[in-house]
């Protein structure tokens, strides 16, 4: 991309709405109708009108917007997409309170206090400074486990939507990914693989550490420009079932 055009993309990218679909808490708020009568409000309506009438007030469940979390890869092969998503993230925490967003390669940074920034270019100037691993190598399975030992209890809370940013070309594909994947897949509400290389029509899961991930993910999206970000928001903001991503590895010949 020219300048000219990442200056138009960063502009896009301010406009984009992120929703998402409410999650249901055990907290109760006040509702016009609801199963459980509020006996305070109830009490307090009625000695207003002296207790000549009693207008019943319920409660009900409250919805809140689930955290986000991304997990973004900035090896070699991902840092020329690395720094545009980062854009939108940017915009994201931005609008919303609860966003973690943590960079992997061989080790895992956190630069969430750095995306906090009101300065875009501020932000990301922060986040390559805190990172000493920037287009090098992919641990994804070493890093995932730093993460699932070390943050996952912190941030995946009340149903947490995991964005992992990586192609997926692990550098020692072993078992120890499948079982760090699962254990995150279990950890959080939605997990979220977006991987560039969609963006290739005759994609074919034949790395062997896309074929260990896949299992364990609830989707599986392209994210190589600004249509393919458009339709990251508008499937996050949808409920419901999509596609299996383990249909790919039906599609290696």
């Amino acid at each position: 991309m020219t300048a000219a055009e990442i200056a138009i993309a960063k502009d896009a990218i301010k406009r984009m709405v992120l929703g998402f679909d409410n999650v249901m808490t055990r907290r109760l708020v006040p509702r016009a109708r609801g199963r459980r009568v509020d006996l305070r409000r109830t009490l307090r309506a009625s000695m207003k009108s002296g207790g000549a009438l009693i207008d019943l007030k319920y409660r009900g469940p409250s919805t809140k917007t689930p955290p986000i979390v991304a997990l973004l890869d900035i090896s070699g092969s991902m840092s020329q997409y690395t720094r545009l998503f980062l854009h939108f993230l940017h915009a994201v925490t931005d609008a919303r309170k609860r966003v973690h967003t943590f960079l992997f390669g061989t080790r895992l940074t956190n630069v969430s206090r750095a995306l906090r920034e009101k300065d875009p270019d501020e932000a990301l100037a922060a986040c390559s400074a805190s990172v000493l691993d920037w287009s090098g190598g992919t641990r994804i399975a070493t890093s995932l486990a730093v993460f699932n030992k070390q943050w996952s209890r912190r941030v995946l809370s009340q149903g947490a939507v995991v964005l992992l940013f990586t192609d997926g070309l692990e550098r020692d594909p072993d078992e120890r990914l499948g079982f760090e994947i699962d254990r995150l897949h279990r950890s959080c509400r939605r997990l979220v693989w977006l991987n560039p290389l969609l963006r290739f029509s005759g994609f074919e899961a034949r790395a062997r550490g896309i074929r260990v991930m896949l299992p364990h993910v609830d989707e599986l999206r392209p994210i190589h420009n600004l249509e393919s970000m458009h339709q990251l928001c508008q499937a996050l903001s949808e409920h419901g079932r999509h596609a299996d991503p383990k249909t790919w590895l039906s599609r290696v010949a």
